[in-house]
């Protein structure tokens, strides 16, 4: 099922946390300091913050989405990026926050693959010294 404009708009609105004291909070078209930085220690030009929760914008179990995150974030160590947990959370509270990574280094065409091998309407994608963006993913 195609993402509607609203659940598009929700996307763009959301925030994209990555765990840690302080958190490092993601919004789409900000730029942030403090992930610049993040790349820049991990010598990494690029990020992808993907979550595998609710494939297509559809409720899933508990179960089958924590399955799903961890085999997301296992399969992307096994491929050599660092991975940062995390999870995107609706300002307004309506939805539950979805379990995500931040995953350093990995191309913007391998990100979107990611993105749609798990079922996912979208994605971010980061470039160091450029506000994150939202990618919507088509079929």
């Amino acid at each position: 099922m195609p993402a509607t404009p609203e659940l598009i708009a929700a996307y763009a609105k959301a925030l994209y946390v990555v765990f840690g004291r302080p958190e490092l909070v993601i919004r789409i078209g900000e730029r942030n300091a403090d992930l610049d930085e993040l790349l820049e220690a991990e010598g990494a030009a690029t990020a992808a913050f993907v979550t595998a929760y609710n494939p297509r914008g559809q409720l899933a179990s508990a179960w089958k989405n924590e399955v799903a995150n961890a085999a997301l974030v296992e399969s992307q160590t096994k491929a050599g990026y660092r991975c940062f947990e995390g999870e995107g959370r609706d300002p307004q509270k309506r939805w539950k926050p979805e379990r995500s990574a931040l995953i350093v280094g990995i191309p913007r065409a391998d990100a979107e693959g990611l993105g749609r091998a798990f079922g996912q309407n979208a994605i971010v994608f980061v470039e160091r010294g450029r506000a994150p963006e939202l990618i919507v993913l088509g079929d």
